[in-house]
Formats: structure tokens, sequence, C-alpha cells
């Protein structure tokens, strides 16, 4: 088996987010993976298991599947296409052009996208690589929890993981590590920003369903249809998974109050989850019973995001009046 793709994040506690909580936090610090997220943990492993003989790699992403695909298509030596929505920021263009890959605008939104990465990989022979929906990502992302429980040590387990979902994936590959870490009973809080929120939808609805259209700035949550896989696992009894939604002001808020207190900048996507500490949504659950009080400690999943910058962030917090 060749070496992996993604490195062996750093766990580390959050003296000030913990005093938020009162509870110790940690953070899986994901934004440290060399594509930038998490994302390259799942894509790596697909990768690694479907691309040996291939001509090439597909992939529809606005961000950050797309720059995990180019990395490891630089690093296997094949090449990639990439295919991005008109939404995507023109860094994101850039940096997946400094990674060598070729990449095509089409459509609006990711599913336009997508249609065409699909098209591309019946007619050029590419392998397809999905961002979010497919097993052998999650299999990759549950590397992650692994790392966690080693970090962590025997006997200590997280009290709840908190992380953002955009089209499932990551919720998948922890819900899959926290069942090989034995941590099946570990409450897990998804959260989502208004207007990017299949996820939620779809818990409301009882089936999946597809949103009309993506209004949240935090277009790296942008799918508008969950998983499957996400959606069953809301209904599983052995598993508390609680989805919470957050403003876009409050997720924006909480990247800026991030990169105050923790010196990182992350995307708004990744900010949805943050905020739920900084705006006092954690807490809010405990008071409803719903997470336990004391809480074991908060395992806080920092997934990154390639598609932001100072520049970036400034025309968000112009836009959102931040």
């Amino acid at each position: 088996m060749a070496k992996h793709f993604h490195v062996n994040t750093p766990l580390l506690e959050s003296a000030s987010m913990s005093r938020r909580v009162g509870t110790t936090v940690y953070l899986k610090m994901e934004n440290s993976q060399p594509s930038g997220s998490f994302k390259i943990r799942g894509i790596g492993h697909l990768c690694q298991q479907l691309t040996t003989q291939s001509r090439g790699v597909v992939c529809a992403s606005g961000g950050n599947a797309g720059m995990a695909a180019a990395y490891v298509a630089r690093k296997m030596g094949v090449p990639a296409t990439i295919v991005i929505p008109s939404s995507s920021p023109q860094l994101v263009v850039q940096r997946l052009q400094d990674q060598g890959a070729t990449v095509k605008i089409t459509g609006k939104v990711w599913d336009d996208a997508n249609a065409e990465a699909l098209r591309l990989s019946e007619t050029e022979g590419l392998t397809y690589v999905p961002p979010f929906d497919h097993p052998l990502l999650w299999q990759g992302h549950a590397s992650m929890i692994a790392e966690v429980a080693a970090s962590l040590g025997p006997g200590e387990r997280p009290g709840a993981v908190l992380l953002s979902v955009g089209g499932g994936g990551l919720l998948c590959g922890v819900i899959q590590g926290l069942k090989d870490a034995g941590w099946t009973g570990v409450p897990v809080v998804a959260v989502e920003t208004v207007g990017a929120d299949c996820f939620n939808a779809a818990v409301k609805a009882g089936r999946v369903v597809t949103l009309d259209d993506i209004t949240s700035e935090a277009k790296c949550l942008g799918a508008k249809t969950v998983c499957s896989k996400a959606f069953e696992y809301s209904r599983c009894s052995e598993l508390t998974l609680i989805s919470e939604l957050v403003t876009d002001q409050q997720a924006l808020q909480a990247v800026q109050t991030f990169l105050d207190e923790e010196r990182v900048l992350v995307e708004m996507a990744c900010g949805a989850a943050l905020a739920a500490v900084y705006s006092g949504l954690i807490t809010r659950l405990q008071d409803e019973g719903r997470l336990q009080t004391p809480l074991g400690p908060l395992l806080v999943i920092v997934c990154g995001g390639s598609s932001v910058d100072m520049k970036q962030l400034a025309d968000l917090k112009h836009k959102l009046q931040i």
C-alpha cells in the first residue's frame, strides 16, 4: 500500500473555547492538511484504490474536494480536470492551477458542475472523484477519529463531536470513525448555515430533499442534496445526531473570532461548526438536556478550507454587514 497523502494533524486544546463552554475543547486541525482541508483523507484513499490505471481524474468542486483531487493527482502523476461552478472565488481557480489542474467553469451551482464532471468521465474516460458521496471517502475520513483516539489515549473519549455538514461526507466519515473506535455513544452535533441546509431539511422532512437554491455565503457547504447515508444515520437509534443551524453572520463572526484567538484563518463552511461554540449553541443544547451537563471533552473538527484569504474575508464582512 502506498503511503497516505494526508498528514496526521495536530489535536490542540483551546483555552478560550474551553472557557466559553465550561469543558475542555480539543481542535482537530484539519486546516493543516496539504490541500487545506480534511477532504484529502477520503479523496487520497479513493484515488489510491481507483486510479491505478487511470487516464486522469475529474472532480466537480467549488473548492476543497477539487483542491484535494488536484493535489493527489499531481502526487500520483496523473492529469486532473476540476469542474467548478461560476460562484467559486477567483482564488480557487488560481490555487487549482498552481496544483497543475485544468479548470473548467460550468453552471451556477455545484450540481451543474457535477453533471459536467460525470459527462467528462464518460466521454474522456476519466476517473470520477465524488466530493462526498462514496464509501471509500468515508473510510478515508474516518482516519481522523483514529488519530484522535490515539492522541487522547486509552480510557478517554470525547463528550461530543462538533462538525460542519455540506454534502455529508465528513459526517459519514466521522460516524464511521466513531464506530471503529467503539465510541458510537458519543453525540455528534452537525451544523449548517441557513440557506445551505440540505441535511437539516432532510431531517425535518423525514426524507432526503433537494434545496431549490443555495442562498448562504458558505459556498463550500453548498450541496443541494445531502448524501443518503448521512440521512440514514440521522434515523439510526444507536446514534445521537443533532442537526442545528447558524446564520451566515454567526459563521462569519466565528471565522473572525477564531482568527483573532487561535491565529488561524478558515472558511465560512468551517466557521459554521465554530459558531456553535461562539454563539452559545452548545450551551443551549446542554440547557435543553440534549447534551450532557457537565460535558466531557468537546471535539471540534476544524475542517479548514482552501478558498479563503484576507480579501475574501473583507468582501464577506462587507456583504453581510459585519
